[in-house]
């Protein structure tokens, strides 16, 4: 973990300490996620069969995924509690229709409608996320979603890990897809003949899914996504009293999500600094994933700061995905906050308790992106349209307003349509 002094740092170097690590973006990577969705459009389920058999090395025998598969009762009792608390959460922030009058004779309301079909993806890999599965489904369900799909990777029997298929059943998505990659992002943007076409689509992924994201999202013809993804990031302030070793696993904790993961540390404390360095590497080599952690710690960084205000600073120009608040009275700092994902407040508030089962949840936005999209919530999973209605004392009242500044953009007919009805009023 490399360390700096924030006081000795000139401009350049502050902005060098806190670059994040480079992402896998190049042409080669459009073009052939483009070539990808292409194929799928044009083929449909033909295409995703030939891509999992050449992309994954898997043979699909359909692409559906059968009913939600058995998990251990331990397993389904956790995943239980964190439905329970995760629906709580977002229910109490479902938005609610609403109505105001604007002036006498106008009403003016705000409508809220769930998406009709929203895709899902869930990533494979080493290990089945099913924590990602509630994150989605959960406020998928409570927004009320007609439809809801999900895609995930096939294991190599062409099946869908039974933990996920468990999650899902937990959730009610009933709709299940053995498909992964960009592949199945182009899938549930376009529709093949198993897999319905999706008005948005959500959850996080790797290169080519993230890729596949973006160019759909800018077509026209495309869905809508969720937010720009990019790998896991925590932000750890923490002043003397913090428990070093507590602090260590917090940091490994994001790290171990990948090797582009990237974990800072701010402190007020050079010798807490210097601890928890020996516990990272320590225990960074007796992990499972100590391989990726040997990789992702390259762009770990540990900061000395003036004061905790100062800390902040940094972390605001920072804008964590996660930001952790190991300090004395850490709510006392939340007025200073303004740019985060979530923040885990105190020495017993550790990051993976947000990443399962606290409730709120854990989709949120990296790569800095928290300086202008917020977190995952029902609200995602919704549109809204304004009602307005005016009766004729109201278009009497407000149409002069109306009338003059349609006169001042030159819109003529903007100025008729109420001019006319305000004279037919006046003329009865």
């Amino acid at each position: 973990m490399r360390t700096a002094i924030w006081q000795d740092l000139d401009e350049s170097q502050r902005q060098e300490t806190l670059q994040r690590p480079p992402l896998l973006s190049s042409a080669e990577l459009t073009d052939k996620t483009l070539a990808i969705i292409n194929r799928v459009r044009s083929a449909g389920d033909r295409a995703l069969t030939e891509l999992t058999e050449s992309l994954d090395g898997v043979r699909l025998s359909k692409v559906e995924a059968g009913p939600g598969a058995a998990a251990s009762p331990e397993l389904l009792a956790a995943m239980r509690q964190a439905v329970e608390r995760i629906g709580l959460f977002h229910q109490a922030g479902k938005p609610v229709d609403y109505r105001v009058r604007t002036a006498p004779g106008i009403e003016c309301h705000t409508l809220y409608r769930p998406l009709v079909r929203v895709g899902l993806y869930v990533p494979g890999g080493s290990a089945p996320l099913i924590s990602t599965v509630l994150m989605l489904g959960i406020p998928a369900k409570i927004a009320g979603c007609r439809e809801i799909v999900l895609c995930s990777p096939p294991n190599a029997d062409g099946a869908i890990a039974p933990e996920i298929l468990a999650a899902a059943e937990l959730c009610g998505v009933r709709r299940i897809f053995a498909v992964g990659g960009a592949q199945a992002i182009a899938a549930m943007a376009y529709g093949t003949e198993s897999i319905p076409r999706c008005d948005k689509l959500f959850g996080p992924g790797n290169a080519w899914v993230t890729e596949a994201k973006r160019l759909v999202a800018a077509d026209p013809q495309g869905p809508r996504i969720d937010m720009p993804a990019g790998p896991s990031e925590v932000l750890v302030i923490a002043d003397r009293d913090a428990d070093p070793e507590l602090v260590a696993l917090d940091l490994l904790a994001q790290a171990e999500h990948g090797p582009d993961s990237q974990v800072i540390l701010l402190s007020t404390c050079s010798d807490l600094i210097a601890e928890v360095c020996r516990y990272t590497g320590q225990l960074a080599a007796e992990l499972p994933r100590s391989d990726i952690l040997v990789q992702s710690l390259e762009y770990a960084r540990a900061v000395l700061c003036r004061d905790i205000a100062q800390a902040i600073d940094i972390s605001n120009r920072y804008a964590p995905e996660h930001l952790i608040l190991n300090v004395a009275r850490p709510a006392s700092y939340l007025d200073r906050i303004e740019h985060a994902g979530s923040v885990f407040l105190g020495r017993w508030t550790p990051e993976s308790l947000g990443d399962y089962c606290s409730g709120t949840n854990h989709v949120l936005p990296t790569a800095g992106y928290a300086r202008t999209y917020s977190g995952l919530s029902v609200r995602d999973f919704m549109k809204s349209f304004t009602v307005q209605q005016a009766s004729a004392e109201g278009l009497l009242d407000i149409g002069p307003a109306a009338e003059t500044m349609a006169r001042a953009e030159s819109l003529e007919a903007h100025r008729l349509a109420v001019a006319e009805r305000r004279r037919r009023l006046l003329e009865q």
